[in-house]
């Protein structure tokens, strides 16, 4: 089977439970997926769900607890690059089916990694591997180097009448 570039991007919610959900059909499915996660550290619901399918789905944090509204720092991008040579030799090891880089454009607005660094990688999988790539603000490079982009618009949202994320439904 051909693999293809995916971006989820956009200010709506929706970007990393859909890279989810695709984890999820193709452990269904009987392919291996890699989910590589820039910039978040901390654990959430859907992270320890996840790992109940740890026979297809391997999970990796490149981030820091806390990090997403903070300045980087140099240990920061140190993560994020260190996040980015992993993806490439675990792409590189013909293992995984599915590789998603979520949060990885929020990691290139940041300057965490290049976006030059990002494409490289894009342009090297290998025909049988399929990448997401999820995150606001996705570069126009990114777009432009995807066979598929899906812009979450934020039409309305009850975070704006204070309530908060919600355990199990938000985080």
């Amino acid at each position: 089977m051909r693999g293809y570039i995916q971006v989820y991007t956009g200010d709506g919610k929706g970007k990393t439970t859909a890279a989810l959900g695709l984890a999820l059909r193709a452990s269904g499915a009987g392919l291996k997926v890699y989910f590589a996660q820039f910039v978040k550290g901390m654990e959430s619901n859907e992270l320890k769900a996840l790992r109940n399918f740890s026979h297809s789905i391997v999970i990796k944090q490149y981030g820091k607890d806390g990090f997403t509204n903070q300045v980087p720092k140099e240990d920061d991008k140190k993560v994020a690059e260190k996040g980015l040579r992993d993806v490439r030799r675990i792409m590189e090891s013909g293992e995984y089916n599915l590789i998603i880089l979520d949060e990885a454009n929020i990691a290139v607005q940041l300057n965490l990694i290049s976006v030059k660094d990002l494409l490289e990688l894009i342009h090297s999988k290998p025909d049988h591997v399929e990448i997401v790539v999820t995150g606001r603000n996705a570069d126009p490079q990114i777009i432009e180097a995807a066979d598929l982009v899906t812009e979450m618009k934020d039409v309305k949202h009850y975070y704006r009448k204070g309530i908060q994320a919600r355990d199990g439904i938000e985080k």
